[in-house]
């Protein structure tokens, strides 16, 4: 629990700062200097990390992200590892759905629970433009290989960019149904590694709902928990369409995340400027109510919010695909 009384249950750890696309509204064209090997945690560490999270600090769900996922080596053996630690969390992965088609079989049978895919346009002249890589018949492979294994709900994440891919917001939701996928929407974040981020630029979960709505009835679901998408089912389907408003309707007094780089450090915000080295604990020699101690210290001194777009709002000197989405 931090100093606002909220209950932190949501972990996010990130496996590698490593991608095999280049997103324009991520990272430049040349990439960025990766982390040494030696200064990622190895699968001892996490699968410690982790079981300290949930035997100790209550955490009940874990998401595995990037950098990409599924570029890390062994990964459904590391899955098998947390889905059998004696109070195993929800698992699930975030992903661009490269390479999702010859992983998502062996990843369900590891005990990952759940899988979501970044796919911001179903057009591959776009698709190349965005990721500076002509992959996305990787990952439709991927999206429908994930739904055959299991992997329930499959969610489908866009950002849209104004002028880039806004005109597809209704496309994306219609093709999210037609193949029994949850589509959302995220409203865009300053943490691109170039700081070229422009609120203009930024299509607003506003307008989201607009567009959706010039071709969807639409009618709100209740909102689930600490759950960051406000969500409304499509009349007519069994469809939800969710919108993640980071930005214009922030979630901050309700949040119950954490996050762990791939580097092991512990971030108790997206946009927090300092973190605390879990990683030097751990290879120093730190017994489990050691690392206990410095997490719940990390977790105490989190903010009420991010500020974005007030006078006094600081961007993280890590972008996005080093923290781990």
């Amino acid at each position: 629990m931090d100093r606002f009384g909220r209950v932190h249950t949501d972990l996010r750890v990130s496996l590698t700062d490593r991608c095999n696309l280049r997103c324009t509204y991520c990272m430049p064209a040349e990439g960025l200097d990766w982390l040494p090997r030696a200064e990622v945690l190895t699968d001892d560490e996490v699968v410690r990390l982790v079981r300290i999270a949930t035997d100790r600090l209550g955490i009940t769900s874990v998401r595995l992200t990037g950098g990409e996922p599924l570029l890390r080596r062994g990964l459904p053996q590391l899955v098998a590892r947390l889905a059998a630690l004696a109070h195993p969390p929800e698992l699930s992965i975030t992903t661009n759905g490269i390479g999702l088609a010859r992983s998502a079989e062996a990843l369900r049978e590891a005990g990952l629970d759940r899988v979501n895919v970044s796919l911001d346009t179903l057009r591959p002249e776009r698709f190349a433009e965005i990721t500076r890589r002509d992959r996305l018949p990787d990952v439709l492979d991927g999206l429908r290989a994930a739904h055959a294994a299991g992997l329930a709900p499959v969610k489908v994440n866009a950002v849209p960019v104004r002028g880039v891919n806004d005109d597809e917001i209704a496309d994306l939701a219609a093709f999210a149904v037609e193949h029994g996928y949850r589509m959302r929407f995220i409203e865009s974040m300053p943490l691109d590694a170039q700081g070229a981020w422009d609120r203009e630029r930024m299509v607003t979960a506003e307008e989201i709902l607009d567009r959706l709505g010039a071709r969807f009835d639409l009618t709100p679901v209740e909102r689930r928990g600490n759950a960051p998408a406000e969500e409304w089912r499509i009349d007519g389907t069994d469809a939800l369409v969710g919108v993640i408003a980071s930005v214009t309707r922030p979630f901050c007094g309700s949040c119950d995340r954490v996050r762990l780089t791939a580097d092991g450090q512990l971030r108790n915000c997206l946009f927090a400027t300092d973190e605390s080295d879990l990683r030097a604990l751990l290879r120093g020699g730190a017994d489990d109510a050691g690392i206990e101690r410095a997490w719940r210290t990390c977790v105490g001194g989190k903010g009420p919010g991010h500020a974005v777009g007030s006078p006094d709002f600081r961007r993280p000197e890590r972008p996005m695909s080093a923290i781990g989405g």
